[in-house]
């Protein structure tokens, strides 16, 4: 009924929608999100043509150096994400997937699971599809409820057609911007616990520099002393 709901018999495209952070030094969280994605391209094969739309300077770097093809990029949304702000990521996805140029839209995001672990996740997006396909997202690793399913009837007004149009594109939006939110938190979780361990370091390397700094120094005292009362045997001898 809707193109946002229509599945292509065969797979020949693949927009990736990769979100990571715009910085460093926030431990592994970037490395296992690009590792996952590449797992992800390697997976749909060399016969499927893929593009990304990247959002975070890390992932549009990795697939620059990869020689992968960027769509579009997306800077400085991590510190404050704004679902204003993600609505252009949004209407891209959307418009590039009901124009028919994709047959398929996914989104590599980090799950925040909590402020120990967070578990990089692929979405399949669109089309949309069974609640299976995107229950994962902020369900914290929860097995997914199954629900009854027998068929109902329903009436729309003013059309089904009408409230489609108007309540999907939004669901796609909501999702785009809750996968940002989820990776955003992760991003935060790792960097505190990055700069925790960090810490905890340079503690342990400043105690060790202490405790050879003091053995060094009481050495050079204890020659001192010994170098001083040599001399004075050697006076009272003379």
């Amino acid at each position: 009924m809707h193109p946002l709901l229509r599945e292509q018999k065969e797979l020949k495209r693949v927009l990736l929608l990769v979100i990571s952070s715009d910085r460093g030094l926030a431990g592994g969280f970037n490395t296992n999100i690009l590792r996952k994605t590449f797992e992800q391209i390697k997976q749909l094969g060399s016969e499927v043509e893929i593009q990304t739309v990247c959002v975070g300077k890390r992932s549009i770097d990795a697939m620059r150096r990869a020689n992968r093809p960027v769509l579009a990029s997306f800077v400085d949304m991590a510190n404050n994400p704004k679902f204003e702000d993600v609505l252009p990521i949004g209407r891209l996805l959307i418009d590039e997937f009901t124009k028919g140029n994709y047959d398929k839209v996914l989104v590599a995001y980090t799950d925040f699971v909590s402020a120990l672990t967070q578990r990089p996740v692929i979405l399949e997006l669109l089309p949309l599809g069974t609640p299976e396909q995107t229950a994962g997202l902020g369900n914290v690793g929860q097995e997914v409820e199954k629900k009854d399913t027998r068929q109902a009837e329903y009436i729309f007004e003013p059309s089904p057609q009408t409230v489609l149009d108007r309540i999907l594109p939004r669901l796609v939006e909501t999702i785009v911007f809750q996968a940002i939110l989820e990776s955003a938190a992760s991003e935060h979780s790792a960097r505190m616990m990055a700069m925790r361990s960090a810490t905890d370091a340079a503690k342990d390397m400043l105690g060790d520099l202490t405790f050879t700094y003091n053995q060094a120094r009481q050495a050079g005292i204890t020659q001192e002393i010994a170098e001083i009362s040599s001399g004075a045997a050697a006076l009272e001898n003379a």
